[in-house]
């Protein structure tokens, strides 16, 4: 059997090969959590055009990661999981558009959330988000590409979220009950407890128009 060699990692250090000279995995998540926030900020002054779907993405992750990764907006090449005991891989490499055009579509077909009340509007954003994150287009930085994306989403249809009132670990468990056993239920319960009322809509995009 032909050991796989991931194309990203720099076999000499063990991290993801970057532009910052990180030959440490701590250092390129210092690195990360300095330049990242700072590049969010930046992006929601000047955000991308509000397509709706995975070159908006792109467009986002490759303005977020684009100082410290050669392939920052590039989708990836090497089908990937989260480094969990037992999870399943994400979309496999030669479906990503595919699967990312039919996520777009049915995004598109629910109005981009616009015009629901709460509980509607939770449960919606629950699928759709399962729905792209089953995407994964990125070797790495999804997270943070997909919390800006549903961020500007739900901001054009009212309402904002929250990402600090639940940890990483509690998304990527909810996420994975959605992926993995259908059941959307964790993920519905943990954007209860995200969304709340966006009341000032001088920043708002209007997904879909344009």
């Amino acid at each position: 059997m032909v050991e796989f060699v991931d194309p990203y990692v720099d076999p000499s250090t063990g991290v993801l090969k970057n532009l910052v000279d990180a030959r440490f995995q701590a250092d390129l998540d210092a690195v990360e959590g300095d330049l990242v926030p700072v590049r969010t900020l930046r992006l929601n002054q000047d955000p991308p055009e509000p397509t709706g779907d995975l070159s908006e993405l792109r467009a986002i992750h490759r303005f977020l990661f684009s100082p410290i990764y050669a392939w920052a907006g590039g989708l990836r090449t090497v089908d990937i999981r989260k480094n969990l005991q037992g999870a399943d891989f994400f979309v496999p490499v030669q479906m990503i558009q595919q699967v990312a055009g039919i996520a777009a579509e049915h995004l598109r077909a629910d109005d981009y959330l616009r015009g629901m009340g709460r509980p509607t509007f939770v449960a919606r954003l629950a699928h759709h988000y399962d729905q792209f994150n089953y995407i994964h287009p990125f070797r790495d930085g999804n997270g943070r590409t997909h919390r800006w994306f549903w961020g500007w989403i739900a901001r054009d249809a009212g309402w904002q979220l929250n990402w600090r009132a639940v940890t990483g670990a509690a998304n990527d468990s909810a996420s994975r009950a959605a992926a993995e056993h259908q059941d959307l239920g964790p993920l519905i319960a943990m954007f209860d407890q995200v969304v709340v009322r966006h009341d000032d809509d001088g920043g708002a995009r209007s997904h879909g128009v344009g």
